[in-house]
């Protein structure tokens, strides 16, 4: 694991052009501050802007072209503050053509202020700046090769060498007979950089131009044409060249002249036309629904002539059938989804979504009639997956969990070995993979940099890749074999809950379908049908118990730590539940096996140690409350998870939390709920924001 001072680890990008469509500075700026709103869950300990600057702002004189830069530590809300309370820019100076890039962040390392703050500029008047989410692994050399020319560095970040490493090469190309184009300066720049990005460029020499690039990070292009354009493709244009850093540090002399281009028409040329560039879907849904998703190694351009073109550098890497264009698709996501609604945090609307979102994850795959369950994404794929060695479940976090709370079921449906492993031990081990293992890889974003690593490693290696995604046209959705679509519907709130069950349930319903022609499994696959039937509306039951669980909250939150403890299909519940009171209360919590108890956590155990544990009627009840007397002996006081009407285990207990009682395999739905909705409730008394816990981000773009 890699680990830089203060680097783009976690960032939201968003970027607007707006061509023969007359735009106000404010008009501008509102839609670049919606769309980092709408990407603060990738990062929020800084916010940033470049529009266009000039004599029309309030503190400042030049060209019309200057470079306007608009930072600030904190949450976009602060940087909102700055720009309209402290910059007071000219908000009625109207742009026909404007670019305008924009960029929330949160980083490990490194304080964030204005300097370390995105956009990164190649010099103090701001010729090029640059937006970027994800680390450049040899930046190091890119530095070292510019400060011997002369450029100072006045970040710790390494984004600032990319921008002043463009700004090299414009200075070097002066000369030129034919100079390049902007597009043609990224990708001479970007063929330097190793590691991840997904890239925004602006620049005073190019007005009206924006430049976009990726690699292993995500990029959305939405459009918003006022007329209908003549194709809904966009063509790809191949450059060839050299790729990487020279000897000690020598820039290659690279070559980028295009070599092949597809026979589609401009798109876009001299027509009223928008852009909108973003990290996420959800930051364009509110301005357009038509989006096209930029794949590893694209770089995307927008001209004078507002015509948007794609681009490529070809390598030896590229897949030789790779389509000559990329597509518009239409994103059926409303903004309503996006919003809190009647709710106070993104956290609490999530958690009581929960009942309509499982149910979305069955809707139209299983027929409760008939007991057929059907997942189309890998319907086609089912005969090879039955014929293979074993199943592997590779994830990151709240995904891992799921593929804990699953596995016992899957080994006993699917009647193979699964192995389930975290993606960042998975490559860390150089775990042996053979073409007859299927994997499967489990992401909410679909853009995890450790899965997705884990994913290109077992694809080489010839394994068929099933990918388990709540995001269409993410990075994991694209690269998989085949998937599954868990349908939970848009999650902005950092800590993963409605995403967690609908993962949770999907991987239910995978091996309810593997095994639908085994005759020794029809009585179970009918019990655990009758009991996803069920479930929605016994989730809106256990949700109904938020106020006795604020009550219970009101008794934990000045504790310094909270252990979780349970066994068999409910030890998946202890991990994620202790994850949720890390990720939100910022307490020591710890999710135990009750097996192990006796092996040392036991030592633990008084009557001071806050302890909750889960004792429900299933195969490991009478082990549970084995636990559970040895605990009692040891003068502890458990607060207890439990099924209704079980007074046994309510003797037992300093306090219960009583959930209904359903089918052992998918208890797990119930049981983690209350513990969600403690973790927020704690949280919230503490007084700590739960859509945005510290030092964390949604989406893990790095390793």
């Amino acid at each position: 694991m890699i680990y830089f001072h203060y680097h783009s680890l976690f960032a939201g990008i968003f970027a607007y052009l707006n061509f023969l469509t007359p735009k106000t500075r404010n008009e501008i700026l509102k839609i670049l501050l919606k769309g980092l709103k709408m990407l603060e869950y990738r990062g929020y300990d800084s916010a940033g802007i470049a529009i266009d600057g000039g004599n029309d702002v309030a503190k400042g004189e030049g060209s019309q072209n200057e470079m306007l830069l608009l930072k600030q530590k904190g949450k976009v809300s602060a940087l909102e503050e700055i720009i309209y309370d402290v910059n007071k820019p000219n908000l009625e100076v109207l742009f026909e053509n404007h670019v305008g890039i924009a960029h929330t962040r949160w980083a490990t390392h490194g304080e964030p202020n204005w300097v370390n703050t995105h956009p990164q500029r190649s010099d103090p008047k701001g010729e090029f700046v640059v937006i970027h989410n994800g680390i450049i692994t040899n930046y190091k050399d890119i530095k070292a090769f510019l400060t011997k020319r002369g450029f100072l560095f006045e970040s710790e970040t390494d984004t600032e060498t990319i921008v002043k490493l463009i700004k090299h090469l414009y200075d070097e190309s002066k000369s030129n007979s034919k100079p390049p184009t902007f597009r043609e300066l990224v990708e001479h720049t970007i063929v330097q950089l190793e590691g991840a990005f997904a890239l925004a460029f602006k620049s005073v020499h190019f007005p009206s131009e924006i430049v976009v690039a990726r690699r292993g990070s995500p990029l959305v292009i939405g459009v918003k044409s006022h007329t209908k354009l003549a194709t809904d493709r966009f063509p790809i244009s191949f450059s060839k060249g050299k790729v990487g850093l020279g000897v000690q540090g020598q820039l290659y002399q690279t070559t980028l002249e295009d070599d092949e281009t597809s026979t589609l028409g401009p798109v876009g040329a001299g027509k009223e036309i928008e852009y909108f560039f973003a990290s996420d879907a959800s930051a364009i849904v509110e301005h357009t629904n038509q989006v096209m998703y930029l794949e590893d190694n694209d770089v995307a351009a927008v001209g004078r002539n507002g015509q948007l073109t794609i681009h490529r550098i070809r390598n030896s890497s590229d897949d030789p059938h790779m389509p000559l264009s990329r597509e518009l698709t239409t994103v059926k996501l409303e903004i309503q989804q996006l919003m809190k609604g009647n709710f106070r945090t993104y956290m609490q609307k999530e958690i009581f979504e929960q009942s309509e979102s499982v149910l979305n994850t069955m809707r139209g795959r299983v027929n409760f009639d008939t007991d057929q369950v059907l997942l189309g994404g890998i319907k086609d794929h089912l005969s090879e997956i039955k014929r293979c060695r074993r199943l592997l479940f590779i994830a990151c976090g709240t995904s891992y969990h799921s593929a804990i709370a699953t596995r016992q079921l899957l080994e006993e449906l699917t009647e193979l070995p699964v192995m389930v492993d975290l993606a960042s031990d998975f490559l860390d081990r150089n775990t042996p993979v053979f073409r007859d293992d299927v994997c499967f890889f489990i992401s909410q974003s679909g853009e995890t940099a450790d899965t997705l690593l884990a994913l290109r490693y077992c694809k080489q290696r010839g394994a068929l890749i099933v990918g388990i995604t709540n995001t269409v046209g993410s990075s994991i959705c694209r690269e998989s074999h085949c998937g599954v679509h868990v349908n939970a519907g848009p999650e902005i709130g950092v800590a993963s809950t409605k995403a967690y069950t609908s993962q949770f349930i999907s991987l239910v319903l995978f091996g309810l379908m593997i095994c639908d022609d085994k005759l020794s499994m029809r009585e179970r696959r009918h019990v655990i049908i009758a009991a996803l039937k069920k479930l929605p509306d016994q989730i809106k039951e256990v949700l109904s118990m938020n106020d006795e669980l604020i009550k219970l909250a009101e008794e934990l939150y000045l504790q310094k730590s909270l252990l979780i403890m349970g066994r068999g299909f409910n030890y998946a519940t202890c991990l994620e539940g202790a994850l949720k009171i890390k990720e939100l209360t910022y307490m020591h919590s710890e999710g135990i096996l009750a097996g192990e108890l006796k092996h040392g956590p036991l030592a633990l155990i008084d009557e001071a140690m806050p302890l909750l544990m889960i004792v429900l009627r299933d195969p490991v009840y009478k082990k549970c409350m084995n636990a559970l007397q040895q605990v009692k002996a040891r003068n502890g006081n458990p607060i207890v998870i439990c099924n209704k009407g079980d007074e046994e285990t309510k003797k037992n207990a300093y306090k219960s939390i009583e959930i209904p009682e359903t089918v052992d395999c998918i208890q797990g739905i119930l049981s983690i709920i209350p513990l969600q909705l403690l973790s927020l409730h704690i949280a919230e008394l503490r007084e700590y924001d739960v859509d945005m816990p510290r030092n964390l981000a949604k989406s893990v773009t790095t390793e």
